[in-house]
């Protein structure tokens, strides 16, 4: 729900635990039998996504999580939006009832299995991408390599790729992080292992039933769903293989930044800040917090048609803190496409 590397705790507990793993193997051990899927499995390259779809209409307004993050976070917001356009929120590979995806977790790889996992299941274009904190990164992703079907953008809290945030009560850049591993190319599943269980030795937050604020906005049967979802046997493997892949991926952002294709043209794009760093007790926290909000209104500079709003009633989770302002910017976005007028 996020908080790009560092809100809930079991977000602190896998980037704390991510350089201690060995190995990340795949299997589909979920369990449905107590909460089965909200929505539909359809084919993403060999493997199945679990896919939200409520409302008619175009465009296609399609939700990506925050890191760690689950469908069903956007509870406050796609009803909303539904009632006047189809919305899609999904679980990427591995969480909650998507069968684990190959690895390395990239964000190619991963654009890749929602723009499959969409057109298998009939739901084609144009779309409004609105992405969460990692979530944000990742429609980027998704806008950069389907420019074509992609119409508008709106960025919650997202990270910009030269920005801070708190590791281990330090201003890191996640960029600084990455290593000089090769991209590889898009990959499709071709065997699929089984694995059942979840334990404290395959998943460290098996016994995690905590339900931090602001999670406790969530409906009780969602937070229930949480409380399932985060303890499944897949969901550590696939929150932390993509957070150990990430930083290259934001390391490439910044080394490109600026160029055509890293752009998004003139598509309507809202860039959502939180009111708030969480710098608070550092001492260098007034410098971060001014550079934290001046490269939030940087990100405008993706599009030549933005709109920066700084949301002072929230933190790092407005979809949860403030789901109004949200559900706002995403009704401008569809506005703007529909009447092919700027942004206000």
């Amino acid at each position: 729900m996020k908080r790009y590397i560092a809100a809930t705790l079991a977000e602190r507990q896998i980037l704390s635990l991510l350089f201690l793993l060995a190995s990340i193997t795949t299997g589909y051990g979920q369990s449905t039998d107590k909460y089965p899927p909200t929505g539909k499995l359809v084919d993403a390259g060999g493997h199945l996504l679990h896919i939200h779809v409520i409302g008619k209409g175009k465009p296609v307004v399609v939700f990506e999580n925050g890191s760690a993050d689950f469908s069903f976070i956007w509870d406050l917001v796609q009803p909303t939006i539904a009632k006047s356009a189809m919305t899609v929120s999904y679980d990427r590979a591995g969480y909650a009832w998507s069968e684990p995806g190959p690895f390395p977790r990239t964000g190619r790889q991963i654009a890749y299995e929602l723009h499959a996992a969409l057109h298998n299941a009939g739901i084609k274009g144009p779309y409004i991408m609105v992405g969460q904190s990692y979530g944000g990164f990742l429609v980027r992703y998704f806008a950069r390599y389907y420019r074509k079907e992609v119409v508008g953008l709106v960025l919650v809290d997202a990270l910009n790729e030269n920005e801070k945030i708190v590791i281990n009560n330090k201003g890191t850049r996640v960029r600084d992080l990455a290593t000089g591993r090769p991209a590889p190319g898009i990959q499709n599943m071709v065997k699929r292992t089984i694995d059942t269980g979840s334990s404290k030795e395959t998943n460290p937050l098996a016994t995690n039933t905590a339900i931090e604020p602001p999670l406790d906005r969530l409906s009780p049967e969602d937070q229930k769903m949480q409380v399932w979802a985060q303890t499944q046997f897949n969901y550590y493997k696939a929150a932390s293989g993509e957070m150990d892949w990430s930083p290259k991926d934001v390391a490439d952002m910044y080394k490109n930044k600026g160029k055509p294709n890293y752009m998004l043209g003139n598509m309507p794009l809202i860039v959502l800040t939180k009111g708030r760093g969480n710098f608070s007790g550092m001492p260098d926290s007034a410098a971060l917090e001014s550079q934290r909000l001046k490269l939030q209104n940087d990100l405008t500079r993706l599009s030549t048609d933005s709109k920066h709003i700084v949301d002072k009633n929230s933190g790092h989770n407005i979809h949860l803190e403030d789901p109004e302002t949200v559900i706002s910017a995403i009704k401008q976005v569809i506005y703007a496409y529909k009447t092919h007028t700027k942004l206000n």
